[in-house]
């Protein structure tokens, strides 16, 4: 199992791993990583590894087997060895961004307040599908609100519930197609605004901001019909 270092400090920029493994693709395998893996709509990691005599550009984190967490290099070449100490090197301004924007895009889901179907994150932008049978009346209105929220400056934090205390709020989980894992024992919740002033509380196990102010204003771009009751909504930063 890869200790998911990247859970206990979403700020992290280098850390010290070790090579525990090489997939058969010339996947990287460390003890711990700061690489968050491709879930949830949050694209993998990218960054470098480097080591005494060596360095290698990592283009995408997956995941792997059972627990484990897989760098995938952009050249299958000049791996690391086994057992080798690397430094691992995080593209940080790729990652803040993919955090800005899932951030924003939770907040999203607290001024659109339907069930959402799916959703994706990207560097400048990110989408949620939304069960919305007719669009929104006023986009600049709801573009308002959110930027209102955003500047309220809340803390976003975590903490973690059993399976039996989600089921016993089923109304946490806003995602129809993407469900909380389970079997672990705990699941990790996200909140945004701290006691009577949450903003947001869902099950969520990618990176965010440590405060919405760090996201900036966004702009609520294409709404777009997607099947019968479906509408895709795009936010940009700005």
């Amino acid at each position: 199992m890869t200790e998911l270092l990247f859970r206990k400090d979403a700020y992290a920029r280098e850390a010290i791993g070790t090579v525990k493994a090489i997939t058969t693709e010339g996947g990287i395998v460390l003890d711990g990583t700061l690489f968050y893996p491709t879930s949830g709509g949050q694209p993998g990691d990218s960054g470098a590894l480097r080591w005494k005599g060596g360095e290698i550009e990592i283009a995408t984190t997956v995941k792997g087997d059972g627990e484990d967490v897989v760098l995938i290099p952009a050249e299958p070449a000049g791996l690391p060895s086994l057992g080798q100490e690397v430094t691992q090197v995080l593209n940080w301004d790729r990652r803040l961004r993919h955090m800005r924007v899932h951030t924003a895009l939770h907040l999203l889901s607290v001024v659109i307040p339907l069930p959402v179907s799916g959703g994706s994150i990207g560097t400048d932008k990110g989408r949620l599908d939304f069960d919305m049978p007719e669009a929104p009346e006023d986009k600049e209105a709801l573009e308002a609100d959110l930027n209102r929220l955003i500047a309220c400056n809340l803390d976003v934090t975590e903490e973690w519930i059993t399976d039996a205390e989600l089921d016993a709020q089923p109304d946490l989980v806003k995602t129809m197609s993407v469900q909380p894992p389970r079997g672990s024992g705990q699941i990790r919740l996200i909140r945004i605004g701290v006691g009577a002033e949450t903003a947001d509380l869902q099950p969520c196990g990618g990176t965010h901001v440590a405060n919405t102010e760090e996201i900036g204003r966004v702009r609520i771009g294409k709404i777009e019909k997607k099947g019968r009751q479906n509408r895709r909504v795009y936010l940009h930063l700005e």
